[in-house]
This record gives C-alpha cells, structure tokens and sequence, in this order.
C-alpha cells in the first residue's frame, strides 16, 4: 500500500505531487531542486551549491523514513547545462562515495524555478 513520506526538513510539495512515496519496501522521491526548507531558492548559485542544497532535501527526505544514502539504489540527475557535469559529479560524490547508486544524468531543457540541477532517487527499506 502507497504511503505519503513529508517532513519539514525539506521544502513543502508546491503542486500536486508528495516529497517521496514509499510502498515499505522502496522509497520514491520527488525531484529535487536547490531549494530551501524555508525557500529560499539558490538559482544564482554555482552548480555544485545547487547540487549540495538539492542532495541535502533529498538526504532529509531518505532520513525521514530511517534511510540513508547508502540505501539509495538509483539516482536521476537532470541539468539544464551538461557543461556543469564536474561541478555537479565532485559535489556528488561527496553524498555517494563508498558503493555509489546507479545514476542517470542527462540534460534538460529547462527545470523548474530556473535552477540548474533537479535531483531524484529510489531507496530500498530495510
């Protein structure tokens, strides 16, 4: 059965959509982008501090639930500049560096707000 994951730790659902769904044995984020738990948007940032803030609401999310990085099986990372792949990887590596997840990371469009780095991820529950 589907279950709603929400905490204050990161930023609130601005539309229709929940901060992550679980069904007890996995764990769905939304997206996440370089947004504040009390928002304030990081859009002008450098990349790698959009990266870190986006990975932060994700890492409170997988918390909410008893999860952790390392439980973390797939990660989709979408950039609107591919060009800022390093910036967003060293940033990256830091959250996933001992058996990193499986990730895609692939160039967008656009994203919303106007951030450059939208970040989501699957978890296993233990």
């Amino acid at each position: 059965m589907k279950r709603i994951i929400d905490t204050d730790e990161a930023p609130a659902a601005v539309g229709a959509y929940s901060q992550a769904t679980t069904n007890g044995d996995l764990l769905f984020t939304a997206g996440q982008i370089p947004l504040t738990p009390d928002g304030d948007l990081l859009d002008d940032e450098p990349i790698a501090v959009q990266t870190e803030r986006a990975l932060d609401n994700l890492v409170a999310i997988l918390e909410e639930e008893g999860a952790a990085p390392e439980d973390v099986l797939k990660v989709t990372v979408f950039l609107d500049d591919i060009d800022d792949f390093d910036a967003m990887n060293e940033t990256y590596a830091d959250y996933f560096d001992d058996e990193p997840p499986a990730r895609s990371a692939v160039e967008v469009a656009a994203l919303p707000k106007g951030v450059g780095v939208e970040i989501e991820a699957v978890a296993a529950l233990e």
